[in-house]
């Protein structure tokens, strides 16, 4: 089992937002895909906080599956699947045989910062043909603005990235907006996290 201790500070104002946005539909059984899932902490809690959802972890990586499954089989939560291998570049066709308008909520924690373009592409690509009408695609992470970085330390951040891989760095939401209107997607609110006020903010996209 991966320990983050990233995830486990950010786990309960994502958890507050995730409540917020599904609470006229808890009534429902939802389907949520979590892109990226990284060691399985965010997956798992919310899990058990949310259990009308049935969530599909994902991750590139087969040490992150094996930390994913490590945390099911420990909380043995009985509402999130065995995880997959889902590339995010690859066409929607590609994302674990999910079917099309198949999905209520994607997320993607912590996961554009760590990427390149094509990965922001194709995140939106495919969750503008995954999720249902209506449904909610999550971003979180730290952000440019208008080509802007602020504070100091999110500038140190996407320097400190740019470094570790050119192709990474703090993603515009401009040019994230961009991405989801050409995908059928509209922004519809951005929520700062309580859990680190400085960094991150939830970037929240509903589907038209």
């Amino acid at each position: 089992m991966l320990v983050s201790p990233a995830a486990e500070r950010s786990q309960a104002s994502l958890l507050s937002v995730l409540q917020h946005m599904l609470e006229d539909q808890s009534n429902k059984k939802l389907f949520g895909l979590e892109l990226g899932s990284g060691t399985g902490q965010h997956v798992t809690h919310f899990a058990q906080e949310l259990p009308f959802i049935t969530w599909q972890p994902s991750d590139i990586t087969e040490e992150s599956r094996n930390s994913i499954q490590a945390y099911i089989d420990a909380t043995k939560v009985q509402s999130v699947l065995q995880p997959v291998f889902l590339d995010a570049r690859e066409p929607w066709e590609k994302w674990a045989g999910l079917p099309q308008s198949s999905c209520d909520v994607i997320i993607a924690i912590n996961l554009l910062q760590y990427s390149s373009f094509n990965t922001a592409e194709g995140v939106f690509k495919g969750s503008g043909q995954i999720l249902k009408q209506n449904g909610i695609l999550i971003t979180y992470g730290p952000y440019a603005i208008n080509g802007m970085i602020t504070p100091i330390c999110n500038e140190t951040l996407d320097q400190r990235l740019r470094e570790m891989n050119p192709e990474w760095g703090l993603p515009d939401i401009d040019v994230l907006r961009q991405l989801a209107f050409g995908n059928g997607l509209r922004l519809e609110r951005m929520v700062r996290s309580s859990s680190n006020v400085k960094h991150k903010t939830i970037k929240c996209v509903l589907i038209q």
